[in-house]
């Protein structure tokens, strides 16, 4: 037997698609848990920008855990991939748009409007969502930051980082079998 027999690159192990969707779920209900505990024990008040950026992370969470659960293979993938995606981009875009109102100078936003859940109840959901996306005083506070970053640039970050994770694992398809020589 010659050493040309046998191939010296071995194949890289990659992680079950299944494990890394349950992986992803894993982390968006870390970081809901965190903006829960940060609420309830750091007395850090979400503005309703910082609610809608919950509701993102929470649905991205929901993706991420039918499509553990579902371990699609075929074009089920290349669905839950875009699914991962476009949650993912719309959290990012609200987190961003948080980002901006919070460096723009005080006194540029109005006031502190009703309660989202006032608003919720007496306006028709569009509007709220509108109304929402400008901003509000309460919406520029920053009240909370970790290395320099506020909690809206942080949940910009995780959402970019989870929701390119979870297309990309999602697109790659099944690992191939372990293979360490071949003959």
């Amino acid at each position: 037997m010659s050493l040309q027999s046998f191939s010296a690159t071995p194949t890289v192990p990659r992680v079950s698609t299944r494990l890394a969707n349950f992986a992803g779920f894993a982390l968006c209900a870390a970081l809901i848990g965190y903006a829960l505990y940060s609420q309830a024990h750091l007395g850090v008040e979400p503005c309703p920008l910082c609610i809608f950026q919950r509701i993102g992370i929470a649905l991205l969470g929901l993706v991420f855990l039918a499509a553990a659960v579902h371990d699609s293979r075929g074009w089920g993938r290349y669905l839950y991939a875009i699914a991962i995606a476009l949650t993912a981009l719309a959290t990012l875009l609200v987190a961003a748009r948080h980002v901006y109102v919070q460096s723009l100078p005080p006194g540029s936003l109005p006031s502190c409007g009703a309660p989202l859940a006032v608003l919720l109840k007496f306006t028709p959901v569009w509007e709220v969502v509108r109304k929402v996306l400008t901003g509000s005083g309460e919406c520029s506070e920053v009240n909370w930051r970790f290395l320099g970053l506020t909690m809206p640039a942080w949940v910009l970050l995780w959402a970019l980082a989870l929701g390119s994770a979870g297309a990309i694992v999602n697109l790659r398809g099944r690992p191939a079998k372990l293979r360490t020589f071949r003959r």
